[in-house]
C-alpha cells in the first residue's frame, strides 16, 4: 500500500541558543498535519509553524531522528540540516554517570521515564504535594490527578525515578514526613537549571542576532583589552595542560568543552561558538560527585582574559576549597570580597537594590543585587555579583557573573585583579578615604527586600 502525500514539509534544526534543543519549521497548504503528529510526539508550540524539542536529558535529536522517521511514514516531507545530522550521529555518554552498569539504550530509557515525569509535572497530571533533600538530591511526593496514584520521587533532572507507590495520598504523605521530617517543605521544588534552561528553549525559537557589536576602544573595556580570536580557547586547553587534577571531555556538542576537577565537585565549561555579550564560561561547583550545585559563575566572551584566567586560578586556592561556599551575605563577605577596591579609593554607589563599586575611571566594576544576594526571592533573579567593563553596569561590554553562596575568596581574586589592574593602568590612588564598612551594612539593611519566599517555593539547600 503506497504512503498519501501529504502537502507538508518539515524542517528539523538545531536550536540556535540552546546546544541539545531541536526545532521544526513547517511549511505547506497541509503543515497543520504535521503540527499535530510533532505536539502529540512531546514537540512544543514556540511560534506559529515553529516547534522545539527541549528535553531534560539532552537526547533531543535521537527523538528528533525517530519523528522524522514516523513523519515520512505518514507521508510528510522531512529535512534534516547537516548540523543536526551530525548531532544524531554523534556518539556521547554521561560524564560520571551513577549507573554505569546501563548500556547506552539503558541509560536512555532511564532518562525517558525521567522524562515523562518531568512532563506530567509541567502539564499538571502529576500534583507534587511537598519535596525534601535526601542527602545530595531532591526527593518529592506527589499524586497522578487522572489515576489517583500516589508516588515517592528520588532525584533531579534525567535521574529522577518513582521509587514507590501508594494507594492514597494521606498514606504518601504520612510516610513522606516520617522520612523526611528534618527537611520536608510543601509543594514542588525550585527548577533546577536544567529544567530552566529546557523552559527557556521551548520560548526561545528565534534566531540569534547576528548584528555586529559596536567598535569598542581600549578604554571601554579595562582592565583589558577585549581578547582576540582564539585567546579564550588557548586559555581552556593551557590551563588544562598546566593543572594536573583537571581533565578535559567533550559534551554532546562540539561546541562546548568541559573542564572536570579529580574531586568531581568543580566544573568549568567553555562554550568555542560564544561570541562578544554570549556567555562562554561556566564555573560550578557541587557539594559531591553527585551533589546539588552550591554555587556558579558565567562569563561573556568579550571578558579579559586575564580576568578569567584570575577565576580559574581560584577555584584551587586553599581557601576556596576550605570555605566551599560563603554565606550569602555578611560583613565577613562583604569586607573581604569589597576591601581591595575600597583599598584603592573605590566608592559605592546606590540604584535601588544594586550596590555598585565602579572604578575611578568609570571604565570596570562590581555590582551587588542585595535581593540575590540576601535570597529575599525564589524567583529566577539575576546574579548576586557582578564584575562589569565598558560604559556602565548597566550597559556593560562584559561581565563575569557569580551566585549567592559563592566563596568570598574567589570574589576577592576577581576585586583585587580589577582593583590593580585598573589603578596600575589607568588611574592614580586617590586621596579620598574609602567609606567605613558598617555603612556598607547599613546600606544594605536599608536596601534588602523584606519578602520572605512564601510556603512550598523556598530556596532550594
Amino acid at each position: 500500500m503506497t504512503t498519501p502525500s501529504v502537502d507538508a514539509h518539515v524542517r528539523l534544526d538545531t536550536h540556535p541558543t540552546h546546544p541539545s534543543a531541536v526545532t521544526a519549521t513547517l511549511t505547506g497548504a497541509q503543515a497543520h498535519i504535521a503540527h499535530v503528529g510533532l505536539e502529540a510526539a512531546g514537540w512544543h508550540v514556540a511560534t506559529t509553524n515553529i516547534l522545539v524539542l527541549a528535553r531534560i536529558d539532552h537526547e533531543e535529536p535521537y527523538w528528533a531522528e525517530k519523528a522524522a522517521r514516523q513523519l515520512r511514514a505518514d507521508g510528510i516531507t522531512v529535512e534534516i540540516t547537516p548540523r543536526l545530522r551530525e548531532a544524531i550521529d554523534e556518539e556521547w555518554t554521561w560524564a560520571n554517570y551513577p549507573m554505569p552498569w546501563c548500556s547506552r539504550a539503558e541509560i536512555r530509557e532511564v532518562s525517558d521515564d525521567a522524562q515523562k515525569i518531568h512532563d506530567d509535572i509541567r502539564r499538571g497530571r502529576l500534583l507534587i504535594h511537598a519535596h525534601a533533600q535526601d542527602a545530595h538530591t531532591t526527593v518529592a511526593v506527589g499524586t497522578y490527578l487522572d489515576t489517583g496514584k500516589s508516588v515517592y520521587l528520588h532525584g533531579e533532572n534525567h535521574l529522577r525515578q518513582i521509587a514507590n507507590s501508594f494507594d492514597s495520598p494521606a498514606r504518601a504523605l504520612t510516610a513522606f514526613e516520617d522520612m523526611h521530617a528534618d527537611t520536608i517543605r510543601p509543594g514542588p521544588a525550585p527548577m533546577t537549571d536544567t529544567e530552566r534552561d529546557t523552559a527557556d528553549a521551548r520560548t526561545s525559537p528565534g534566531t540569534p542576532t547576528t548584528e555586529p557589536e559596536p567598535p569598542r576602544t581600549g578604554a571601554g573595556t579595562a582592565p583589558a583589552d577585549t581578547p582576540g580570536p582564539g585567546a579564550h580557547e588557548a586559555l581552556f586547553a593551557s590551563f588544562v595542560e598546566d593543572h594536573g587534577e583537571w581533565e578535559k571531555y567533550r559534551t554532546w556538542s562540539d561546541d562546548a568543552s568541559v573542564a572536570n576537577h579529580e574531586s568531581l565537585t568543580l566544573r568549568a565549561a567553555f562554550d568555542h561558538e560564544a561570541r562578544d555579550r554570549d556567555i562562554a564560561w561556566t564555573i560550578a561547583s557541587y557539594q559531591s560527585p553527585v551533589g546539588e550545585r552550591t554555587w556558579h559563575a558565567t562569563a561573556t566572551a568579550g571578558t579579559p582574559t586575564d580576568m578569567i584566567e584570575t577565576l580559574l586560578k581560584s577555584l584551587d586556592t586553599k581557601t576556596a576549597w576550605t570555605e566551599r561556599t560563603s554565606a550569602p551575605l555578611t560583613e565577613r563577605t562583604l569586607t573581604t570580597v569589597t576591601g581591595p577596591l575600597t583599598e584603592f579609593g573605590w566608592t559605592q554607589t546606590i540604584n535601588g537594590h544594586h550596590i555598585n563599586w565602579p572604578a575611578p575611571n568609570g571604565e570596570t566594576g562590581l555590582r551587588l543585587d542585595v535581593a540575590a544576594a540576601v535570597g529575599a526571592t525564589t524567583a529566577r533573579s539575576g546574579p548576586a555579583w557582578t564584575v562589569w567593563g565598558g560604559k556602565s553596569a548597566e550597559q556593560p561590554a562584559w561581565t563575569v557573573e557569580f551566585s549567592r553562596n559563592t566563596p568570598a575568596a574567589v570574589l576577592q581574586d576577581l576585586t583585587y585583579n580589577l582593583a590593580t589592574t585598573t589603578h596600575c593602568v589607568r588611574t592614580t590612588h586617590p586621596s579620598k578615604a574609602p567609606r567605613q564598612r558598617h555603612e556598607v551594612l547599613r546600606t544594605v539593611a536599608l536596601t534588602a527586600p523584606s519578602a520572605v519566599p512564601p510556603a512550598g517555593r523556598s530556596a532550594r539547600r
